[in-house]
């Protein structure tokens, strides 16, 4: 019997940058798992530890691996280990961003250079760098995902910063799903609505922004980190072997409103 096309059975892959229960790498981790995928999973700092421990059998038990994305040691342990226990990959999850408190609070215009620089490395370049170090162990092609929200589209109050970085990182999702198509290798934006993460409440007045679109949103309501691991799966399936390049909006319909 063939298998179905939502299925991920056989399928091995990473899912980047867990930090606890409300983590969108969770909801993605759960539904890979679910889905009939292996995975290892990372966290980007030790103090993590002792909340993403718990969480472990939800997603199948995993091997969780410390990966902080600066330190080019450790993502170079997180693939070797990759390679030693698979000899290849099937997909990779980034979903990690990180902002300076001041610059993220503050206007664009008044960002520091470093701030930025900081930013970008973290949400931007760091998926390429992963991307760089899959591309080997995706001999029959993979799916590559990377997280972004509808601030790099159109302007969010208080997203500030962070919009120009995740319009950075969707263009780079275009070119790279461009250079790495004749592999076989596909490359997504997922764009999640507002979801209440421990992340997200660094945003300024977040909590106002998320009643906002699920006041607006065509659902009337807000989408949950499990939405997004069910689009994760959907994208790396059979299901989506033909699509590429694009950003797909997990947010009820709200970036259909004006």
């Amino acid at each position: 019997m063939a298998a179905h096309p939502f299925s991920l059975e056989g399928k091995t892959g990473i899912v980047t940058g867990l930090a606890n229960a409300d983590s969108i790498a969770y909801g993605c981790a759960k539904a890979m798992h679910e889905a009939g995928a292996e995975m290892i999973v990372t966290y980007g700092s030790p103090k993590a530890e002792k909340h993403i421990t718990p969480l472990g059998p939800d997603m199948g038990n995993p091997q969780l691996m410390l990966c902080d994305v600066q330190d080019e040691s450790q993502v170079e342990a997180l693939f070797a280990q990759a390679r030693e226990r698979w000899g290849k990959l099937d997909f990779l999850i980034h979903s990690m961003a990180f902002a300076t408190r001041d610059d993220l609070h503050g206007r664009v215009v008044d960002c520091s250079r470093e701030g930025f620089g900081m930013a970008m490395d973290v949400s931007c370049h760091s998926f390429m760098r992963l991307a760089r170090q899959a591309e080997p162990l995706m001999k029959e092609g993979g799916t590559l995902i990377t997280m972004s929200y509808y601030g790099a589209e159109k302007v969010v109050e208080n997203y500030n910063l962070m919009g120009p970085v995740k319009a950075a990182l969707e263009a780079s999702v275009r070119y790279m799903a461009d250079e790495l198509g004749p592999a076989g290798i596909r490359v997504h934006a997922i764009s999640p609505g507002p979801i209440r993460t421990r992340a997200a409440s660094g945003i300024k007045d977040f909590e106002n922004l998320a009643q906002t679109a699920e006041q607006r949103s065509p659902l009337r309501r807000l989408v949950s980190i499990e939405d997004v691991g069910r689009t994760a799966v959907f994208l790396t399936s059979e299901a989506g072997h033909s699509l590429t390049g694009g950003t797909t909006y997990v947010d009820a319909g709200d970036h259909v409103k004006a």
